[in-house]
């Protein structure tokens, strides 16, 4: 592949290893079809949420594709009052990302990052590489080279 995101250069310069795929050429849009398209397990392909917590600071969440995030569950991981997402025109503002794009690799400023329990029963995990169209898989113990993330149950059930 000839195209690298900026998530795929700061996974090169950190020297992690990591797959790549371009799912761009289907008619995949929400998460789901992302893990059909690319012949993946949904339990493993995680979306990133970006939040504001009652403190006014965010937070960012990595859920399953599938699920949802409980906001009760996520504002106590977060050590908020409350949580709640932020709105679709200020995620680029925040973070650098669009939605359908955003990766928790890479965003203008390092947010505390909390991680869906699960994603530590896999050997590796895929997120979006901060692109639409593109993902990156690598070990959740890789990501946590890059970036801070601890682990917590946030989804609802």
């Amino acid at each position: 592949m000839d195209y690298k995101t900026n998530v795929m250069r700061i996974l090169d310069k950190n020297k992690i290893s990591y797959k790549h795929y371009c799912y761009a050429d289907t008619d995949a849009i929400s998460g789901v079809d992302v893990a059909a398209a690319l012949g993946q397990n949904p339990d493993m392909v995680f979306k990133t949420l970006v939040t504001q917590g009652k403190s006014g600071e965010y937070h960012v969440f990595m859920i399953p594709v599938a699920k949802e995030l409980d906001m009760k569950k996520a504002a106590h991981a977060a050590g908020e009052k409350s949580v709640e997402m932020i709105k679709q025109k200020d995620l680029l503002k925040v973070t650098g990302y669009i939605h359908g794009g955003c990766s928790p690799i890479g965003m203008k400023k390092v947010y505390p990052t909390i991680a869906d329990a699960s994603a530590q029963s896999f050997d590796s995990i895929i997120f979006s590489a901060g692109k639409i169209g593109y993902q990156v898989e690598l070990s959740f113990s890789d990501l946590n080279k890059v970036i801070k993330v601890t682990t917590a149950d946030i989804c609802a059930q």
